[in-house]
């Protein structure tokens, strides 16, 4: 897999150039946090960033001097004497990490490991001295799914945790962290991977893997990877493995094919139009990812429409009424993509819908007529 085979193992290798400076600068400091948040959306680096935190702490070839607690702060302090702060991935204890074998660096599922209990078992754990490592790294992931009463059993190892002890807690959602917990850590906003970003890794994994792919079909899966590092590598391998490297190919194997839709549905031939979804989906299309285009061309339909924007060519010919009611209802379609036990079906139940209010409002201006 190639985001697993590309996953970062330094900071400089990080793909999120935000994350990627405020790491340096971490690392760089005086002082270390004991207890660090990763906030942001899936794919965007959050594990990846622990793991190079944990190496970069523990790796036999950078120096640390022994850390000292300030119970005023209640910070964990561990200085720096050199300035090289990247682990080196080659000595034991990187290794150790990197093939997810360290005593001392443990990772968590908060999904599965969110009760009481197993927080108590880590506050219990956490009062021994590391085996091999200078700091033991607790990586606590899907932390938002911790229960009530297991965070505020966290929260008092937290306000004075060991000099040995390092948190670091990542999440999806972070308006469901506890205050108390969320005052005690040192915060990464990871947010959503900017396209520039996502492109470049594209570019490397291209380089290194020798593929040859049209450049606007790059830009086109930067686009449409739902602002994510991992999906983005995923649909690349996808089409890879199916050699649809051409643009149209690319554009036709994500599902991203909205030709002769909104012109079918303008007819407004229901039959035709579901016989047009009907045929998308069996050939593999991606309806997610048509929702997502179709939104898009409306949205730049009802710019130009009001005036914001000049000379563009959409080839939607609906009032804004009408854009805006069908905007509405692909919202809604794409909302119950998740719960539909049938992918085509809540677009396939909006055009329904939608051709509904059309037909009767024609037949209302036919009688005033």
């Amino acid at each position: 897999m190639f985001y697993l085979k590309y996953r970062p193992k330094t900071v400089e290798q990080l793909d999120n150039s935000k994350v990627k400076e405020t790491v340096s600068r971490i690392l760089l400091s005086h002082s270390f946090p004991h207890a660090l948040l990763l906030v942001g959306q899936k794919g965007t680096g959050k594990t990846s960033t622990a793991r190079i935190l944990a190496k970069a702490v523990n790796c036999l070839n950078n120096k640390w001097v022994q850390p000292s607690q300030s119970r005023t702060t209640s910070t964990t302090h561990i200085k720096v004497i050199k300035e090289s702060y990247e682990p080196c991935n080659s000595c034991k204890n990187c290794l150790s990490v990197d093939n997810s074998s360290s005593p001392d660096v443990i990772e968590l599922d908060a999904a599965s490991n969110r009760g009481i209990e197993d927080i108590r078992n880590l506050i219990r754990d956490s009062s021994f001295y590391p085996m091999v490592s200078r700091f033991r790294v607790y990586i606590i992931d899907e932390a938002h799914m911790i229960t009530k009463e297991a965070f505020n059993a966290l929260l008092k190892i937290l306000e004075e945790p060991p000099t040995s002890i390092i948190f670091i807690l990542a999440t999806t959602n972070q308006e469901k962290i506890p205050k108390t917990i969320l005052s005690r850590c040192f915060l990464i906003n990871f947010g959503k991977a900017k396209n520039s970003d996502i492109l470049a890794m594209l570019k490397k994994i291209v380089d290194k893997e020798k593929i040859k792919i049209s450049e606007p079909l790059l830009e086109l899966i930067a686009k449409h990877s739902d602002y994510s590092f991992r999906d983005a590598a995923k649909f690349l391998e996808e089409l890879t493995i199916q050699q649809k490297l051409t643009y149209e190919e690319g554009r036709k194997f994500l599902g991203l094919i909205s030709d002769n839709f909104f012109e079918i549905l303008q007819k407004g031939e229901i039959k035709e139009m579901l016989a047009w979804i009907h045929e998308f989906s069996e050939s593999g299309g991606n309806v997610k990812h048509l929702i997502e285009q179709l939104l898009e061309e409306l949205r730049l339909a009802l710019l130009v429409q009001s005036g914001v924007k000049i000379a563009e060519e959409v080839g939607i010919n609906f009032k804004i009424k009408e854009i805006i009611a069908l905007m509405k209802l692909l919202t809604e379609a794409y909302s119950n993509l998740k719960i539909s036990p049938i992918e085509s079906l809540p677009l396939e139940i909006a055009v329904v819908e939608f051709y509904n209010q059309h037909k009767q409002k024609n037949i209302k201006l036919e009688k005033k007529n």
